[in-house]
């Protein structure tokens, strides 16, 4: 059992590293702009100049990451749903699953799709989804650990 664990810890930790890397690549080379979308002619301010588009990055990768843990526990959640049928479990799936609505849309690989740009924000564009990550790590350390 104890190999299991081991086994199912590394393959999440893997997941989580190839979905970060390629949030990192496709925002990397987008070749449009990010920041201000075509037709806008707002700059960013000139005082966190380098760091602008470094808190953006860093939202996209946390808020992919935060959609793979999702997943994770969707599917860790609906199994023990199928083992138990306690009310508890398909309480948690539907929370992840209303978490999981709420990172898909908030993340701005999806917004820059639809044309639209974040703006002015700077740390707090990316600390909500830190703490969000935190709080599903948790989740899915309290998951696996038992």
């Amino acid at each position: 059992m104890q190999m299991k664990r081991e086994l199912k810890v590394g393959l999440i930790f893997a997941i989580l590293v190839v979905v970060a890397l390629l949030a990192a690549f496709w925002v990397a080379e987008m070749h449009v702009p990010v920041f201000p979308s075509v037709g806008q002619t707002r700059t960013p301010p000139t005082h966190i100049r380098g760091d602008y588009e470094l808190f953006y990055f860093t939202n996209t990768i946390l808020s992919s990451v935060n959609i793979a843990l999702l997943i994770i526990l969707i599917v860790l959640y609906a199994n023990i749903y199928t083992k138990t049928r306690s009310p508890f479990s398909i309480g948690l799936v539907i929370f992840a699953v209303v978490f999981l609505v709420k990172d898909l849309t908030s993340n701005p690989l999806v917004s820059s799709l639809y044309g639209f740009r974040a703006y002015g924000l700077g740390p707090f564009e990316f600390l909500p989804s830190l703490f969000e990550f935190f709080a599903l790590s948790i989740l899915l350390y309290l998951s696996i650990r038992y």
